[in-house]
């Protein structure tokens, strides 16, 4: 129950920003709009995907701590999901750089 609020939650707030974002107008107020709508979203993305990998770095000592025998699959499953968690930040850097430098609404 607490996952679905936060993600509703979550949508509701990206929404909120997203039209600001996405103006038709060009006007020099909605241009700080969009540049703070892509800074807050980039730190968004930087914020979730430094978690997520300090996550996925903790799971592996530990389980490499458990099971050292299994280090070498730990090892590649954990760089595929850090190399995962990182294309998500790239994705949102991005669609950053295209709400910045090619906005197609402004």
């Amino acid at each position: 129950m607490r996952k679905f609020l936060m993600i509703a939650l979550n949508t509701v707030a990206l929404l909120s920003i997203a039209s600001l974002a996405f103006a038709s107008d060009a006007a020099p107020e909605v241009l700080g709009n969009i540049m703070w709508g892509s800074a807050i979203g980039m730190a968004i993305a930087a914020a979730g995907c430094g978690i997520g990998q300090g996550l996925g770095l903790k799971a592996a000592c530990e389980g490499t701590a458990r099971n050292p025998e299994a280090s070498g699959k730990i090892q590649v499953m954990l760089i595929l999901g850090l190399a995962f968690v990182e294309s998500l930040a790239i994705y949102a850097l991005v669609v950053n750089l295209l709400l910045l430098f090619a906005n197609p609404f402004v």
